[in-house]
């Protein structure tokens, strides 16, 4: 496609992740929103597990046994003139690493909070990660159609302990089973709580009063009165919505809704889309910035996936394109080794259900089928200069467990599985420095019983994993080891790039060798 085409089809482009805690409704809300792009027929309730109606998300079985998201899915559908990429995240925490990387490809994040819970600790972990890339975000309260708590509380929670402005956008006229409906303070209307037909779903309100004008049955209602004046209050003590602050992420728009019963979903998607940006310009390593409409191809692989069709054991790396136009077969150069790499095999995704994709633009993610050339945080371009982008962030691990196969004469699987697996980077795979025993590690034990799981389902390999518990991870230069230093405090292992490093029992183990060996310099991750 000419420039002309390229710059309006990237202005289209809104691609955004969604967090929230567990259970806050966020498989929900995505399937809502696949319901109004028309990709699904009907919303499955994520946990019907009679119904075999699974969000179309959550795609691996080990989710669908939980009823919880574990690894991030994308998914794509057209709305209101735009071309929308939801990138769905786990909202489990052992997950977080996948999520925070995810948030890296995203130009806006959704954030979904339990208007009965309020905001919890794994939201303001996730949270400050979006506020630190410094994108938009957007809050969903939801679950009107139960008893929540005060919405005035909730919006004070979230000030206090996000440190950010709210705006409420618009306002819940009861809540549980004496909802109403939603004051829609933005778009001057209100939307009713299940109106006996469609077309009275919407009544509209005088802008300057802000008040049904004439006569409705609804004026006679305490509510309304209530929600007036509630409303009124806000427009006095509230923050003024502000779009720039927005943009910023100094501010957040509040909607209320329900996600459950597709209610305050719609007006919430179509306010999100006109105020989300389109694809922003990206930071390289040499400080440069590389902007979205640049004519040259580039992007880079946030996430890989093993096993998404267990049946041809396949990896498929997720590239989010950063600018340029991608087209089937083109030939790129993969930044960390300097080759040429033909992209012959390209996917888009709705969810399981997957198309080839013959051309996408910046702020489009692609799925690439991965024959192991690629590795989580990979810059990838076309043309002759040089594009390499920052570095994801990546976390040192807490828990570790040692792994063998239980079934000796398995071992080529074994070592396959192992292999393969660890390339997604939710676990991270050590060796004994002497004897070359696997050794995993991870931010939360979640991740060990997934990975077990799929050893034996996807790769028909038994392992016994036999924890040593919590430990500290520290890199030593290669230069400086010993292999004596190492003791039963203080294991030495080398990671899958083969650099060397201790995992210390405790913190005490630790100042000692620091105290035996000061001159060794000592590294984390983040």
């Amino acid at each position: 496609m000419d420039k002309k085409q390229l710059d309006e089809e990237v202005l289209k482009r809104r691609t955004f992740a969604i967090i929230s805690h567990p259970d806050a409704g966020k498989t929900t809300i995505t399937e809502q929103m696949l319901l109004f792009g028309g990709v699904i027929r009907q919303a499955g309730t994520v946990k019907g597990k009679k119904s075999g109606n699974f969000a179309t998300s959550d795609w691996m079985e080990i989710e669908k046994k939980r009823g919880i998201s574990v690894t991030s899915s994308v998914m794509q559908f057209d709305f209101d003139g735009k071309r929308v990429n939801i990138l769905d995240t786990p909202g489990h925490e052992d997950f977080s690493e996948d999520t925070y990387r995810t948030l890296m490809a995203v130009d806006a994040a959704v954030m979904v909070i339990d208007s009965a819970k309020g905001i919890e600790p794994q939201t303001k972990k996730l949270f400050k990660v979006v506020k630190q890339r410094g994108i938009p975000i957007f809050t969903f309260m939801n679950k009107l159609d139960r008893d929540g708590r005060e919405p005035l509380d909730l919006i004070a929670e979230l000030e206090e302990l996000l440190d950010i402005e709210g705006v409420a956008m618009n306002w819940p006229m009861g809540m549980g089973k004496g909802l109403k409906g939603l004051y829609d303070i933005y778009d001057h209307r209100i939307e009713l709580y299940r109106p006996e037909n469609d077309d009275q779903r919407f009544i509209p309100l005088n802008e300057k009063t802000g008040e049904i004008d004439g006569d409705h049955p609804l004026k006679e209602d305490s509510i309304y009165q209530q929600t007036l004046d509630e409303v009124e209050l806000l427009a006095e003590a509230g923050n003024t919505f502000n779009r720039d602050k927005i943009a910023a992420g100094e501010q957040t728009p509040i909607y209320f809704g329900s996600a459950l019963t597709n209610f305050g979903v719609e007006t919430f998607l179509k306010s999100f889309l006109s105020m989300a940006p389109a694809p922003a310009s990206h930071q390289l390593q040499d400080g440069e910035i590389l902007a979205a409409d640049e004519s040259e191809f580039s992007g880079f692989v946030f996430k890989i996936q093993a096993n998404m069709n267990p049946a041809h054991r396949d990896r498929i790396a997720f590239v989010r394109i950063c600018s340029g136009e991608f087209e089937k077969g083109m030939t790129v150069t993969l930044a960390r080794t300097g080759k040429d790499l033909r992209l012959n095999n390209a996917t888009e995704f709705m969810s399981a259900q997957r198309e080839q994709v013959s051309s996408a633009v910046a702020g489009d993610i692609v799925g690439l089928y991965d024959t192991g050339n690629f590795q989580i945080g990979d810059s990838i371009y076309s043309g002759k200069q040089k594009v390499e982008f920052e570095k994801l962030p990546q976390f040192t691990p807490e828990l570790f467990v040692e792994v063998t196969a239980k079934n000796v004469m398995k071992q080529k699987s074994f070592h396959k599985g192992m292999q393969q697996l660890v390339q997604e980077g939710a676990v991270q795979l050590y060796k004994t420095y002497a004897t070359d025993d696997y050794i995993l590690g991870a931010v939360g034990q979640l991740q060990f019983e997934v990975f077990q799981y799929r050893m034996m389902h996807e790769y028909n390999s038994e392992v016994i994993m036999k924890p040593i518990g919590a430990r500290t991870a520290r890199w030593i230069d290669p230069e400086q080891l010993d292999p004596k230093m190492s003791s039963s405090r203080n294991l030495l292992v080398k990671d899958i790039q083969g650099q060397p490093l201790f995992l210390f029992e405790n913190r005490f183990a630790e100042n000692w060798f620091k105290d035996k060996y000061p001159d060794v310099k000592l590294k984390s991750l983040l």
